[in-house]
């Protein structure tokens, strides 16, 4: 049983979600998207408690560092003074930290002090400078940073083109903004395997975050009309298919139903199953890839955008 092998967790609090919605089936992804980015909750940006560790354990190196890499990767060489917004532990930080010159500065910040309490524990960097700051009013002067990153973090955004126009704001003429944002959820082998079970246990009134959320902002036209909006004009996306590796299948499932808000959802519908939907994902996704180590696609819009 997945429980057995669980991490004690704190008690999570008992949120309502007040907007539920089945993921629509038969249309194309631009109405998916913007249906569901409109009706994020509160709760869709609490990662605190037990939630950071289990994230940053379970699902850091299953999705996140692959496309942490990748980002890293295409700053190599960049010199100059590096905002990162949306930092959560530290995955992208880790990567810019040994990837980049020395001499580069990073600013690493995150709406979530829990978050950046266990990015900073996890590593000791003299370039690195932690700050707690709102991606949508940055504590930063005009054309302060030469590039802004910002992995995985634009879909929690309450406002999108607000958050573009503060990245804008604070890069200095020329600088770049990059970042990543998650394709639709069908795009993505195990995390939309585990969302269908975790829906499937509550048929009445399914969870929805993972297909709301980290997969609702994923329509491109609407990403450069956003942009656009806040002031960028030469824009770049593509699309990268890349590879989610586990050791099992609970560890994804440990992953999304402990490690993320979709906890809060299952929690707001019955506390007690906690245990029993991660064993039911676990499961689904062990019959789907495997008992043993499970490899799956995953695949993600990463966006260039000049000041």
């Amino acid at each position: 049983m997945i429980s057995s092998i669980r991490e004690p967790k704190k008690a999570a609090p008992a949120l309502r979600i007040a907007v539920a919605m089945r993921r629509p089936q038969g249309i194309g992804c631009v109405f998916r998207c913007m249906a569901t980015v409109n009706v994020m909750t509160e709760a869709d940006k609490v990662f605190a408690g037990s939630i950071p560790a289990l994230y940053d354990r379970y699902l850091g190196p299953f999705i996140f560092e692959p496309y942490a890499c990748d980002l890293a990767e295409r700053l190599a060489g960049f010199r100059g003074r590096l905002l990162e917004t949306a930092a959560g532990t530290g995955i992208v930080t880790r990567a810019l930290a040994r990837t980049l010159p020395a001499g580069v500065a990073i600013t690493a910040t995150d709406l979530n002090q829990p978050m950046l309490d266990h990015a900073a524990q996890a590593l000791d960097a003299p370039q690195v400078t932690w700050r707690q700051a709102n991606a949508l009013s940055l504590p930063f002067g005009n054309a302060s940073f030469d590039a802004v990153v910002c992995q995985f973090g634009a879909m929690f955004f309450p406002d999108k083109p607000a958050g573009f126009a503060e990245a804008r704001r604070v890069l200095s003429p020329g600088g770049r903004f990059l970042f990543s944002v998650w394709d639709r959820i069908e795009e993505n082998d195990i995390p939309a395997v585990v969302s269908d079970t975790v829906a499937a246990a509550f048929p009445d009134d399914p969870p929805s975050f993972l297909a709301r959320t980290p997969h609702g902002y994923c329509d491109k036209e609407r990403i450069r009309h956003d942009l656009r909006t806040a002031g960028f004009s030469r824009i770049t996306i593509d699309t990268v298919a890349l590879r989610s590796r586990a050791a099992s299948a609970a560890d994804p499932a440990i992953g999304f139903c402990t490690g993320t808000p979709l906890r809060h959802e299952i929690e707001a519908r019955d506390a007690g199953r906690l245990d029993e939907v991660t064993d039911r994902a676990a499961q689904a996704v062990a019959r789907r890839f495997g008992d043993g180590p499970i490899d799956g696609k995953i695949q993600a819009h990463v966006i260039t955008a000049t000041a």
